[in-house]
């Protein structure tokens, strides 16, 4: 399966110990979507289209609540590059 220029930045920040976060309005909907990488900076490159391709795509995963990481099948997605630690 193939990934996006976009879905792949993404998922190397997320190898790396990124995470995502999501904050909802009261309808429970998605209000805004937040990266942080490892460092606690914040990505501005996610957008709500990405977010639902990985999640589709089963590269992400939020358990019992907790911000949404890369799984073991978005490893396997990414691709190898020298800074990815």
């Amino acid at each position: 399966m193939d990934i996006s220029r976009a879905e792949q930045r993404i998922l190397h920040l997320l190898a790396q110990g990124g995470r995502i976060e999501l904050i909802r309005d009261e309808n429970r909907k998605i209000d805004k979507l937040q990266l942080f990488t490892r460092e606690g900076w914040v990505f501005s490159g996610l957008d709500i289209v990405t977010f639902r391709k990985l999640k589709w795509k089963k590269a992400i995963r939020s358990t019992n609540g907790r911000p949404y990481r890369i799984t073991e099948h978005g490893l396997v997605l990414v691709r190898a590059e020298q800074d990815n630690q």
